[in-house]
């Protein structure tokens, strides 16, 4: 999850809510702050005075529950190797350079709910600028039509209604919704309550609604027909404002990863082919093949690779993964959002426009039938437009992709040649949508791009081939799903983490990787400290 999405918990709500109820269980596992030492943490600390009695964690990927779980192994002591596939750290957070200089994040872009989440608190520390972009809405129609602002703000109020009423219907009603009913049909429901017969041009009315309803698959990386109607209350995020990180989020990996370069041993460009559980080995140890035939052994291993990695690689563990694990895994959807970055030479869209309008922040162009030879399934486009940012502001368009238009635009840019042939690609394909944006000129050569930069998650098989976590109809049970995941293995010494795995009111966020990270550190040093607490008990046993 990743475009700005809100969230809809008002203060009554969280006294039931399952997701809060869920946060406040999780909190029990990621609270990172120094404590009191316990019997575990005495025990861990004495090992820690013999290196060579120091128990060895390993991690697999460098992504921000991979850095933040060495964070909290490292003050506990373990012997921390994480192993990366990739030559830098970060995972999905990772950004570009623009030729003007300016940074762009190809991974997340939002810091989801200000509410007690701590990627804002690391924001403030790292005097990482943050933005909120106006709310007015500037919303094109079908034939490319400038909706007027009462009218675009209409139809945007009434969606955004609708979502809410979809996630408390759904956390409310969930176990009786049926498992293929869609976010879509919830929206066909609705509208009618919404718009009814007796407003003027009611079906004219009905008809944006429901083409601004697509607008949530930017939000999760799927589109709306595919949206479980009975989990989309695992689609809710953290209260508080949803926060643009304008000065992306390159600062905040650097804080994030300083404890894991300072204290771990980090192994890039090491890929993991295979996984041996404890069972495996007569020294009860965890062991990872590389494709080249190296093997690491470890007291523990924490699996951070992306859920799209783990369905694609359930084969790789040795004995197999539970059956009820592995099902969890293949059940959960993985979306496909992907950005393209277009640059000018000036921002003209904040130029007032005849009607003294401008774009200053998002725009929406619904179901085009005005671009048929590039986009002839009439693809939603959205951008946030980044010129409006204070001092991280830059000239340049951000356009949100999923579904058949990720996967189409991927595919294409993979089979040219040659780099002006990709941007020649991406400007003509995104040229009848920008064009119609205020102040356009097509002599001004302000009005001309002069770079694109685009993402390919889908072709990244280390992102497993797509991004961030969601729930997709024909799901049954997608939260014990996910506590299945948080659980792993720990019977065999394999743990799993990632956004995947992170509590109900973070899932396919930064901060939910954040917490799971937490979460699991904590929960393999409490199960390695009692285990250590047995052996030491038996040992006194015999010695008395």
């Amino acid at each position: 999850m990743d475009a700005y999405s809100m969230s809809i918990s008002s203060a009554s709500r969280k006294v039931s809510s399952k997701l809060y109820q869920d946060l406040k269980t999780a909190k029990l596992h990621f609270d990172g702050s120094p404590r009191k030492l316990s019997i575990m943490d005495r025990v861990l600390q004495l090992e820690s005075l013999d290196p060579s009695r120091r128990s060895h964690v390993g991690i697999v990927g460098a992504g921000f529950a991979g850095l933040r779980c060495a964070d909290i192994l490292i003050r506990y002591g373990f012997r921390v190797t994480i192993l990366e596939a990739r030559n830098r750290l970060g995972g999905r957070i990772h950004q570009e350079i623009l030729p003007s200089g300016k940074l762009i994040d190809m991974g997340a872009n939002w810091i989801h709910g200000t509410d007690d989440n701590p990627i804002l608190d690391l924001a403030k520390e790292t005097k990482t600028h943050t933005g909120v972009f106006d709310s007015e809405s500037y919303v094109f129609d079908e034939h490319g039509t400038l909706l007027s602002a009462q009218e675009g703000e209409k139809y945007s109020t009434i969606m955004w209604n609708i979502i809410g009423k979809a996630f408390e219907y759904s956390e409310k009603h969930g176990a009786h919704i049926d498992a293929d009913k869609t976010l879509l049909d919830f929206f066909k429901e609705q509208i009618p309550e919404q718009i009814p017969d007796t407003e003027e041009d009611y079906e004219r009315q009905r008809h944006f609604v429901l083409q601004m309803a697509d607008l949530w698959g930017a939000f999760v990386g799927s589109p709306v027909e595919t949206q479980s109607l009975k989990f989309f209350w695992l689609e809710e995020c953290i209260d508080g404002e949803n926060l643009f990180c304008a000065g992306t989020y390159h600062k905040i990996l650097e804080k994030v990863a300083q404890p894991a370069v300072d204290g771990a041993d980090l192994r890039y460009g090491t890929r993991v082919s295979e996984i041996y559980g404890k069972s495996t080995s007569p020294s009860e140890t965890v062991r990872i093949k590389t494709p080249d035939g190296q093997i690491l052994e470890f007291d523990e291993l924490v699996v951070t690779a992306p859920l799209g990695w783990l369905k694609q690689n359930t084969q790789a563990f040795h004995p197999p993964l539970p059956d009820r694990l592995s099902q969890a895994i293949q059940n959960i959807g993985y979306g496909c959002l992907e950005k393209v970055y277009i640059s000018f030479p000036a921002a003209f869209w904040l130029s007032l426009d005849e009607h003294g309008r401008k774009v200053q922040g998002f725009c929406q162009w619904l179901s085009p039938n005005y671009s048929k030879d590039t986009n002839p399934a009439r693809w939603t486009n959205e951008i946030v437009e980044l010129a409006s940012l204070g001092p991280s502001s830059h000239p340049t368009l951000l356009f949100y992709t999923y579904g058949d238009e990720s996967r189409h635009l991927t595919a294409t840019l993979r089979s040219l040649p040659s780099q002006k042939e990709k941007l020649d690609f991406l400007f003509n394909f995104f040229k009848p949508y920008y064009s119609r944006l205020p102040s356009y000129d097509e002599q001004n050569p302000d009005c001309h791009p002069t770079v694109a930069v685009a993402t390919d998650w889908l072709g990244d098989d280390l992102a497993g081939n797509g991004s961030y976590v969601n729930f997709q109809k024909g799901l049954k049970e997608g939260d014990k799903d996910v506590e299945t995941m948080r659980q792993g293995v720990p019977g065999e010494g394999i743990w799993l983490a990632g956004e995947h795995t992170a509590p109900f009111v973070a899932l396919g966020t930064v901060t939910g990787a954040y917490w799971s990270g937490e979460g699991v550190a904590k929960k393999v040093a409490g199960s390695y400290g009692k285990r250590m607490i047995e052996k030491a008990g038996k040992g006194n046993a015999i010695n008395n």
